[in-house]
């Protein structure tokens, strides 16, 4: 099946086909793009307008269709222009995954703004950060995100607050979100250039705060073509082995009816679901917050056809009580990106869905979503790929010395391509250290094997992957440094069977000081979000292992310790 993959691969981009791969100049660097993609988001949002009268979004009682959206959205960038926002401005979004995010986002888009897309799990000092970084001329947030920074309005720079679903006042001034839909009219015609910035997404790196990436349009338009090329590609590869090709041609495709089940400021659900679904004239169902026996209500009232989110949501829903009970019949993929899926879970999916297959993508926000993917047949053969490239990637993998390194041997992955971002907000130093002549350092070391699939082996930045969230190693412990008692500390992912891994730390006291495990964490809570609070701590008593530059032996260290003697 892997001839016919190629093979299909090969013809979906050939010339004059809806998949064409060309290469455009962009930045000075010949990139690989979608010829006919188009210009801009805006453009992609325009196109859906033909899907009046389908439902487009659903939460709990509330429902709109693409005709109540086009109306919402063309109202909310009336407002915007009205009130002095133009193209290059940057209006931020903060609030839970209500359906008001994508309304503003895509009217914002449509006004030549940035969005940018703050992490709602944020306090009131990494949303102060945040806001100071990328100096918004408006904030959309909800109460709880809004309430976080009422009280320090005279650091936001003069930005605008827009209130969603206020339930109660709060100690400065807010422009009700109804204000925004009092504006009657069309879109304004206002021309986005493919280059640029369609939002700003924070990404946690190895070096301090989180980094602003600069998502275009050229490179969001890339990864939603690149999403709806995976499911056709490797679906018509499947028909062709089964001999059901002819037949799969001749239906009209299914509806897509997607649960979101992770936050929004994210590409995984953001560029990855919710434009995959908005190009497609797809349902998108949204969800206060992640409950497995919730889920599996929606799926078999919405009729869900794809439940994507991290790992351990596909293996709480194939595990709960009630799924035995439920109507799963709609499925017909579920699986998740943000974290490796265990290659245990992907013949479970398979065997516990019968019309659902397995599927992941392997992606950064630094590509605007996915890298690569695979699904059902190919994700059960290889469950431990990641899959191969998208069309619109070059890929390699490296040695230390920037050389290719042959196939089957692990290197780090560098790709190439027009999804790559334009750079880190206000950080040249970032950008020029990740991407070298157009090339993007993934610091992912992988390999790829002889049929191009690609197998992620090991990260080579200190990061820590839980639940789909990045966590850098060097935040958590300047957090835990904060603390008086503290002389040295070193941050590490542990293995976790449900999240992927949970934040790790060995902390060295100073002389004659004392602490515990849990006045430590209560320090951590003031100062950082909760996600990014150790759940493990070793309090060694004597220096941490660092090799002769004075760097910490991380692995070594990790491997000394037992979770048994952990705080």
């Amino acid at each position: 099946m892997y001839k016919e993959l190629k093979d299909v691969r090969g013809e979906l981009t050939a010339e004059d086909q809806p998949f064409a791969v060309t290469e455009v100049e962009v930045r000075g660097h010949k990139l690989k793009s979608y010829a006919m993609a188009p210009p801009s988001l805006k453009d992609i949002w325009a196109l859906s307008a033909g899907y009046a009268d389908r439902d487009y979004l659903v939460y709990e009682d509330e429902r709109w269709t693409y005709a109540d959206a086009h109306r919402d959205v063309a109202s909310i960038a009336n407002w915007l222009v009205a009130h002095g926002v133009e193209p290059g401005d940057r209006v931020a979004i903060a609030m839970r995954n209500y359906p008001e995010w994508l309304l503003a986002y895509w009217a914002i888009l449509s006004v030549g703004a940035a969005c940018v897309g703050m992490n709602a799990w944020w306090v009131t000092d990494e949303m102060l950060y945040g806001i100071e970084d990328a100096t918004p001329k408006m904030i959309i947030g909800d109460q709880e995100r809004l309430h976080r920074i009422a009280d320090h309005t005279d650091k936001i720079g003069g930005a605008t607050l827009v209130g969603v679903r206020l339930t109660d006042e709060l100690p400065c001034e807010i422009i009700p979100w109804s204000d925004l839909l009092a504006h009657d009219g069309d879109l304004p015609d206002i021309s986005v250039d493919p280059d640029d910035d369609a939002c700003i997404f924070y990404t946690s790196g190895t070096t301090g705060r989180p980094k602003g990436a600069q998502l275009t349009h050229r490179g969001c338009v890339n990864n939603v073509m690149n999403v709806a090329f995976a499911a056709m590609a490797q679906g018509r590869a499947i028909a062709r082995v089964q001999g059901t090709e002819e037949e799969l041609l001749a239906q009209e495709p299914p509806v897509p009816s997607a649960l979101l089940t992770t936050p929004l400021f994210h590409v995984t659900a953001n560029n990855c679901v919710a434009q995959g679904a908005t190009l497609a004239g797809g349902k998108i169902t949204h969800m206060y917050r992640w409950d497995a026996g919730e889920a599996l209500k929606i799926i078999e009232r919405e009729k869900i056809t794809s439940l994507t989110g991290v790992p351990v949501m596909a293996r709480e829903v194939i595990t709960h009580p009630d799924f035995a009970k439920t109507d799963t019949s709609s499925l017909m993929t579920l699986g998740g990106g943000g974290a490796q899926l265990p290659p245990d879970l992907v013949g479970k999916i398979d065997n516990a869905v019968e019309t659902a297959k397995p599927n992941t993508g392997y992606g950064m926000t630094e590509t605007c979503g996915i890298i690569t993917a695979i699904a059902a047949e190919f994700f059960v053969d290889k469950p431990d790929s990641a899959g191969p490239p998208m069309p619109t990637f070059d890929a390699r993998c490296v040695d230390e010395n920037g050389n290719d390194v042959p196939i089957g041997e692990t290197g780090e992955l560098w790709v190439k391509g027009a999804p790559v971002i334009k750079g880190y907000l206000n950080r040249p130093d970032a950008t020029a250290e990740t991407i070298t002549d157009g090339w993007l350092h993934t610091g992912d070391i992988a390999r790829l094997d002889e049929d191009g699939f690609i197998y992620i082996v090991d990260r080579a930045k200190d990061m820590i992957l839980r639940g789909g969230e990045n966590i850098y190693c060097a935040e958590v412990e300047n957090t835990i440094f904060k603390h008086d008692a503290v002389a040295e500390v070193s941050a590490f992912g542990i293995p976790d069977d449900r999240l992927g891994e949970e934040v790790g730390a060995a902390v060295v006291l100073r002389d004659g000081l004392s602490i515990t495990g849990d006045e430590l964490r209560a320090h951590c809570a003031d100062l950082v979000a909760k996600h990014k609070i150790p759940r493990y701590i070793w309090f060694l008593d004597k220096p941490l292992p660092r090799n002769a530059n004075g760097k910490f032996l991380r692995r070594e260290l990790k491997e000394s310790l037992k979770i048994a003697d952990a705080a």
